[in-house]
């Protein structure tokens, strides 16, 4: 499979991480060319960090992988879905996501 059709646009992709079993969003993070295809040949997420500029392995750290079973992409082929299942908490914080701090929400019903 070609994967350069991904990056035409940018070096970098954001790739949306999703918990197959929930469909919960689970993080969002980068990926170059080698983070994708390492994806597809490990089976573990892996991404480009923009802050220490070099691949990392979801999990090689903390031992919080996430087994990625699907890639999907978007219509325009430049956003990524992981979609798998996590070993433990996704986030650095210790929390199962990334995402749970509320910003907004519409009060009341419409």
């Amino acid at each position: 499979m070609e994967l350069n059709k991904f990056f035409v646009k940018a070096p970098l992709v954001p790739v949306i991480c999703q918990d197959e079993r929930s469909g919960e969003v689970l993080m969002l993070g980068y990926a170059n060319e080698e983070a994708l295809r390492l994806t597809m040949e490990t089976g573990t997420a892996w991404f480009f960090s923009r802050s220490r500029q070099k691949l990392w392995n979801k999990g090689e750290t903390s031992g919080n992988f996430i087994f990625v079973s699907k890639i999907l992409s978007d219509c325009d082929d430049d956003t990524l879905i992981y979609v798998g299942t996590p070993k433990g908490p996704v986030c650095h914080t210790g929390n199962r996501t990334c995402f749970f701090t509320t910003l907004w929400e519409k009060e009341g019903q419409p």
